[in-house]
């Protein structure tokens, strides 16, 4: 029980410094310096009231210096990133693999709201992860698919190689279709989990977001030409990959 409540604590801090990456990152800001401010009067906030989901329920939502709102994303993502760090512990355990997919996890928070907001999907993410998922996956991360068993360097860099060249044939053969984002994304996701997982994700991500297409133009009036980004579908195709691929495939076969 006390890694639970560890991952919870852990979880709701890191949380917090999500919501200044998905703040500043697309901004080109620093996301060290300066220290969080209030996006409306910029001042600096202090450091009680900058307590993950507490200091939002104490504050009421606003601002102490000017009273503005402020959004219930934030505390909403600490919460999310915390429930998802639990699911990684209650998944894989304790150990450098549950590390790995926390901050896989954090990723696709990120990616998911940087995304629905400025329709991209940051560099500075992907491009990291790529690295850090040929080395994870080639020593000590499982394969999502058979838990006992080791990724390994093949399957980790069949996993990079079909993620990114099959979405940048994609974007070549829709002309611009896809986004290079998420070419290097999928590129980063085969790497951490391998090729079987770029596939999986691939048919989520592609189910979930047709039936929202679906919903938008019937309901919300949206044209079938109306943007809509890809990246937080492939996200929880990512995530539902991660915590159930092995079910959904011994569903699938037998």
């Amino acid at each position: 029980m006390s890694e639970y409540v560890i991952a919870v604590i852990f979880g709701l801090v890191v949380g917090s410094f999500l919501n200044v990456c998905i703040y500043r990152i697309p901004r080109n800001m620093s996301i060290v310096f300066p220290s969080s401010r209030c996006p409306f009067c910029n001042n600096a906030i202090r450091p009680w009231d900058n307590i993950p989901v507490m200091s939002y329920l104490l504050l009421r939502g606003r601002c102490r210096s000017c009273k503005a709102k402020i959004s219930a994303r934030y505390p909403l993502i600490e919460m999310l990133n915390a429930f998802l760090y639990v699911a990684v512990i209650w998944r894989y355990g304790i150990g450098w693999n549950s590390l790995v997919y926390a901050v896989l996890c954090s990723s696709m928070i990120v990616i998911t709201f940087i995304d629905l907001e400025f329709q991209i999907i940051p560099d500075r993410i992907t491009l990291a992860g790529v690295p850090l998922g040929l080395l994870a996956g080639s020593f000590f991360l499982p394969d999502p698919f058979m838990r006992s068993d080791l990724l390994g360097c093949k399957a980790s860099l069949a996993g990079m190689i079909s993620g990114g060249g099959f979405f940048y044939l994609v974007a070549v053969l829709s002309r611009g279709g896809m986004g290079g984002g998420d070419i290097k994304m999928m590129a980063m996701v085969g790497s951490l989990m391998g090729w079987k997982a770029v596939f999986l994700t691939t048919f989520l991500g592609s189910l979930v977001g047709s039936v929202v297409g679906v919903f938008l133009i019937a309901f919300k009036g949206k044209g079938r030409k109306t943007k809509v980004p890809f990246g937080p579908f492939l996200a929880l195709g990512t995530l539902i990959t991660l915590f159930f691929g092995q079910e959904i495939l011994m569903w699938y076969l037998y």
